[in-house]
């Protein structure tokens, strides 16, 4: 990455990223069939078929490009409309989940510099356009399907297929015909059939290089890196989910005979909350990161953070530790699990649709902040799939000023890396975190409320863009 970020700024430069091993731990194509005959969106004779047409091409009784010609039959009819429909859904569903956290920070590196990024795969539009929406890459080079005349599928590819010095060519079209120039060019790739597109470039990037590309990379002197962020069996990551969440029930047991015996409930809540999250993490091989660790000691406070994934309230909670609730949907009140949770940890549920519901919910946060509790919330209103923040919403500002409490922001780099948007699959890794120091709301008015909100805003691109290290005065 440092050199990367070091080399000349502009689009003159483009960066080239595989697909499958390289973007992603493992095969799409896997993916999608396992998904397909699961949802019985591909019929039996179909699965057959390719059963034999994989057989053939591992003995070497048919080429690749004739497997994919043959495999795409089980398409044909179908509108390009629906089979892009079907390759969102399973890449949200499973295929997001494989996303290398070190390739994907290469991929910000290379758009920090302005370089024109391309995802070049022998991989279908159905399996490539998601993970290029995905990432924010404009330019795919992949295998799209042919189109009849009524704008339905033919059961065929485009031809020439892309694949090996195919792909390389497909390449090179690209190039000239955009004015890039490949001597200048990287290209990160795993497979050994993409040796030709590497021998093109000027900056060759073996990525978990297969063995012809790993022997010729080492003849060459070409730098090869290998990721493992991805890729765990999903047997392990059950299991430590399964760890995990055991965890509660006993912490939970003496969570309430503390509370019992000193009859107050809160230090019981602050048993739970001061290991259960901790223990969470530490049981998916989560590790914390944090700078500026003393300003989360600033008790009572409204503690704002920017919302990644499923796992960021653990990563918060892990943080602050005790005395703290959080804000919630009113719809989550009436919820078996969560609503019973929720009136437990006293969570202010809002209805954000109902005016004299959400003045209650306002005098609510006044009196647990009146009794030394902080709020945690998010000031985005959801999850955002990109390390970019998004606009910032009025309610978590009103709440500090109304209860006369500073905000303190709470910085998440990078809980994507660990755990995709809504996926409750967790990979080990490490979260960086910084908790900027307390921002007081005492001179605020409703008239610059959006002036407020925007500096507030503007602190966490600039700590994203710029991260601190402990002493940096932003923290």
């Amino acid at each position: 990455m440092a050199e990367v970020l070091a080399s000349p700024q502009g689009p003159q430069v483009a960066a080239f990223f595989d697909l499958d091993g390289t973007l992603v731990a493992g095969f799409t194509v896997n993916i999608y069939t396992k998904s397909g005959i699961r949802n019985r969106d591909i019929g039996a004779l179909d699965v057959l078929r390719m059963l034999s047409l994989a057989v053939g091409y591992q003995v070497g009784a048919a080429p690749f490009e004739e497997v994919v010609q043959q495999a795409s039959v089980v398409f044909r009819g179908r509108t390009s409309e629906d089979l892009h429909e079907l390759g969102a859904r399973v890449f949200d569903a499973k295929v997001a989940d494989l996303l290398y956290a070190e390739t994907r920070a290469m991929v910000r590196a290379h758009r920090e510099r302005g370089h024109r990024i391309v995802l070049c795969s022998s991989a279908t539009s159905m399996q490539v356009q998601p993970v290029a929406d995905y990432l924010g890459i404009d330019d795919v080079v992949c295998n799209e399907f042919e189109l009849d005349a009524t704008g339905r599928l033919t059961g065929r590819l485009i031809e020439p297929v892309i694949w090996g010095e195919g792909k390389a060519t497909a390449a090179q079209r690209f190039a000239r015909r955009e004015g890039i120039d490949l001597s200048s060019a990287y290209f990160y790739a795993d497979g050994d059939e993409d040796v030709a597109l590497m021998h093109m470039v000027g900056n060759p990037r073996p990525t978990n290089p297969g063995p012809l590309l790993t022997k010729v990379a080492k003849k060459r002197g070409w730098p090869i890196t290998r990721h493992t962020s991805r890729g765990i069996d999903g047997r392990e990551s059950l299991l430590r989910n399964l760890i995990g969440v055991s965890t509660l029930g006993p912490i939970t047991a003496g969570a309430t005979i503390i509370g019992v015996l000193t009859r107050n409930k809160r230090k019981g809540l602050n048993v739970i909350t001061s290991w259960w999250p901790r223990l969470l993490l530490e049981a998916q091989g989560v590790r914390l990161e944090v700078v500026g660790a003393a300003n989360a000691e600033h008790r009572p406070a409204v503690f704002l953070f920017n919302h990644r994934t499923a796992m960021d309230t653990f990563i918060v909670g892990a943080i602050i530790k005790t005395d703290f609730t959080g804000v919630a949907k009113a719809e989550l009140k009436s919820n078996p699990i969560f609503g019973t949770l929720g009136r437990a940890m006293d969570v202010a549920f809002v209805d954000r649709g109902n005016t004299e519901s959400a003045i209650a919910s306002m005098k609510d946060v006044e009196r647990l902040v009146d009794q030394g509790i902080s709020i945690v919330i998010s000031p985005e209103g959801h999850r955002y799939d990109t390390h970019e923040v998004g606009p910032f919403k009025k309610g978590a500002f009103r709440m500090a000023m109304s209860a006369g409490v500073p905000v303190i922001p709470v910085v998440i780099r990078n809980a994507d890396d660990v755990a995709a948007r809504d996926s409750l699959t967790v990979n080990p890794g490490v979260v960086d975190v910084a908790v900027l120091p307390p921002i007081s709301v005492a001179d605020w008015r409703l008239e610059d409320l959006d002036e407020h909100i925007a500096d507030v805003h503007a602190r966490y691109l600039d700590v994203l863009r710029d991260w601190p290290h402990e002493g940096d005065p932003r923290v």
